[in-house]
């Protein structure tokens, strides 16, 4: 079976809650594409909700509980999108799945990774996106002009102290995006990396706790030139507008969404959060 024109989809991992079913809302509603969705099963109720959303606005929606992130989980998934979508028929492919570890690569805080948390970490944040590229590939389910997109952050810019591998992992997502496009680009289609600022979710709120989640909102209020954290809601509109035809001649590309959100960093350093107008450097 092949799709036609009207019978797109994304193809969204991590698709249950945050940035992954903003991103579905935002595609169902423009382009208008249908969703494939796979997730862990954390959030069960955020998942039954969201699909009840999407068919409300008429897209056929599959949502499959499983570990998209292991080689295993791509071929078994791509089987079934290919049952459900049929070839060609992949408009919009988000690799928006978590699952890394934190810690230090030395042993000296009582954290040091495990050669198993590093596996696991590079094939959640970074593997998995070659694997599922090549699997949409060789199954022919790419649509036309296709649009594959990794999501990262700004840890390469400013370093956290237990994310090494986190941003270890991200920066050979960005090598693999950059090489994708090359491979993929003659077929017509788009591979690219968007990098956003901190997004507000339930969850972060939640594990924070109030009051550490309030200091972050201030800060990030301080630093970010537009008084405002990132929304999840932010990051599903800008996935559609580059699910769009605008965003064509984007390829092997960090597109920067932070809303300049280290610009101001070695300002607050000097002047303090609140910039002291007036003093000096």
């Amino acid at each position: 079976m092949e799709s036609t024109a009207s019978d797109r989809w994304a193809v969204i991992l991590g698709v249950s809650s945050g940035c992954g079913a903003a991103i579905a809302r935002a595609v169902a509603r423009d382009p208008g594409l249908h969703v494939f969705g796979v997730h862990r099963g954390h959030h069960p109720d955020s998942a039954r909700e969201l699909e009840d959303e999407l068919r409300a606005l008429g897209r056929k929606v599959v949502m499959l509980v499983g570990d998209a992130g292991l080689p295993e989980g791509v071929l078994a998934h791509a089987a079934a999108l290919q049952q459900a979508a049929g070839v060609r028929s992949v408009a919009l492919f988000v690799h928006s799945i978590a699952g890394a570890s934190l810690g230090h690569f030395l042993p000296t805080h009582g954290d040091g990774f495990h050669p198993r948390q590093f596996e696991k970490t590079f094939n959640y944040l970074a593997h998995s996106f070659p694997y599922w590229a090549r699997a949409l590939h060789d199954q022919e389910l790419l649509a036309p002009g296709a649009r594959l997109l990794g999501l990262t952050n700004v840890l390469h810019e400013s370093l956290l102290d237990n994310c090494g591998l986190i941003i270890a992992a991200k920066a050979a997502l960005e090598m693999y995006v950059r090489h994708l496009a090359l491979e993929l680009g003659p077929l017509g289609h788009r591979v690219n990396l968007l990098k956003f600022a901190t997004v507000v979710t339930p969850s972060l709120a939640t594990m924070l706790g109030p009051r550490v989640f309030a200091s972050l909102d201030e800060t990030h209020r301080e630093m970010i030139p537009a008084g405002r954290m990132c929304t999840v809601d932010d990051v599903g509109r800008i996935v559609s507008v580059l699910a769009g035809e605008a965003a064509e001649w984007f390829n092997g590309a960090t597109i920067d969404y932070t809303g300049g959100m280290t610009l101001r960093l070695l300002d607050i350093v000097v002047r303090g959060p609140r910039g002291r107008q007036g003093d000096g450097p």
